[in-house]
């Protein structure tokens, strides 16, 4: 399943070997040739680079299928993503390409929680782009950054530095652009009728409110399978897999449930003459939901909540440039200044952390009591549990 979906991802994820001195759990090598793939797949440039052209992939395909057809059976859609991201990764275990832990029940027990918090990221981040543009949604996913690492102030231990500060300002006022944008272009073009505007304007405040839910519950989703994390040990694969499992009854039963499934609505999202590509589009997206959920884990895994947070803030501006170039986002002045400074807020977001983490720690007292890095903390806490 993703975690754009990112997105942003999705994200979107902590999991405690961030800290020096610390390696993630990884299995014994079966012979020498293993090491060099070992030591790639512990290079933070992979699954960083990775999990943007996933995310890209992933959002661009949703965007295609939730807008291109009027798409609304949302939890319906998330299931089949599930569906297909199991049945994917099962056959590659039964392959003996890859493999991961059987289903127990005491571990699904454990992290039931975070594939909720999973669920609740990814539809609501649907439903944002149900009736935002791309570019806009992912200028307002940066506002997830500044709740996880505050996240991380509360909880890991974690600091927030002046220019990090900044960065956040710069983020607030790329979202406040973007939604002035937004708005200044729904009136030029429908102003001419004052019935049109309001209801562009309400469609508008509609996405705007989604946004919000799904930044709350993108950060909540990373700063908890950060804890959830190290009480199961999870490597990548087993982490996809719990995940994708326990959210497909959930889905299915919110589809049967919440959605309508009467002749006259199905109709609407699978068409007699569009049936088999939107079809074809969803079962994509699926194995889309493959790569954003691997990759995603991936990231996190070997850097930490915050830069898998920041490499998505990064990862933004070639993502509102794919909403511009495959989809009928305005180009204007506004929209293009709102891009801008969210990408910048992010670079300077990227410089804060470097500057964070090249300060010297010389002329501290061991016994001295002082605050620790989030992914310190959560190096430490891995040992304890």
């Amino acid at each position: 399943m993703a975690d754009d979906k990112k997105t942003d991802d999705y994200d979107q994820r902590g999991i405690g070997g961030a800290g020096k001195g610390y390696e993630p759990p990884m299995n014994t090598p079966r012979s020498g040739g293993s090491a060099p793939i070992i030591a790639a797949t512990n290079n933070p440039v992979f699954p960083i680079l990775s999990y943007c052209a996933s995310s890209i992939l992933m959002t661009v395909t949703n965007k295609y299928v939730l807008s291109g057809f009027g798409f609304n059976l949302n939890f319906f859609l998330l299931a089949v993503q599930s569906i297909v991201c199991v049945v994917a990764i099962q056959m590659c275990k039964s392959s003996g390409i890859i493999t991961y832990r059987d289903f127990n029940s005491d571990e699904a027990r454990k992290w039931f929680p975070v594939s909720l918090l999973l669920i609740g990221t990814i539809y609501t981040s649907t439903k944002a782009l149900q009736f935002l543009s791309i570019p806009v949604y992912t200028i307002f996913k940066n506002l997830t950054i500044i709740l996880i690492a505050y996240g991380e102030v509360l909880w890991f231990g974690g600091s927030v530095t002046g220019m990090a500060l900044f960065s956040f300002g710069l983020m607030v006022l790329s979202s406040v652009i973007a939604a002035w944008a937004d708005i200044q272009h729904a009136l030029q073009n429908y102003g001419h009728s004052e019935t049109e505007a309001s209801a562009k304007v309400s469609t508008l405040n509609a996405g705007y409110m989604w946004m919000m839910f799904n930044c709350i519950c993108s950060a909540a989703y990373v700063l908890g399978m950060r804890k959830r994390i190290k009480l199961t040990n999870f490597k990548d694969f087993d982490t996809m897999f719990y995940n994708n499992v326990l959210s497909i009854p959930i889905l299915l039963l919110s589809s049967l449930l919440l959605e309508n499934w009467s002749s006259a609505n199905i109709e609407i999202n699978f068409p007699a003459m569009q049936r088999n590509r939107i079809i074809l589009a969803m079962i994509f997206s699926g194995l889309s939901s493959v790569f954003i959920s691997y990759t995603s884990a991936w990231c996190v895994r070997v850097t930490s909540s915050t830069t898998y947070s920041m490499v998505g803030a990064l990862n933004k501006l070639p993502i509102a440039l794919s909403g511009l170039i495959f989809f009928d986002a305005p180009i204007t002045l506004p929209s293009v200044s709102a891009i801008g400074v969210g990408f910048i807020s992010g670079i300077v977001y990227a410089l804060a952390k470097v500057k964070q983490s090249s300060v010297p720690k010389a002329g501290i007292l061991p016994t001295t009591s002082q605050p620790m890095s989030a992914s310190s903390q959560s190096a430490r806490d891995s040992f304890k549990s």
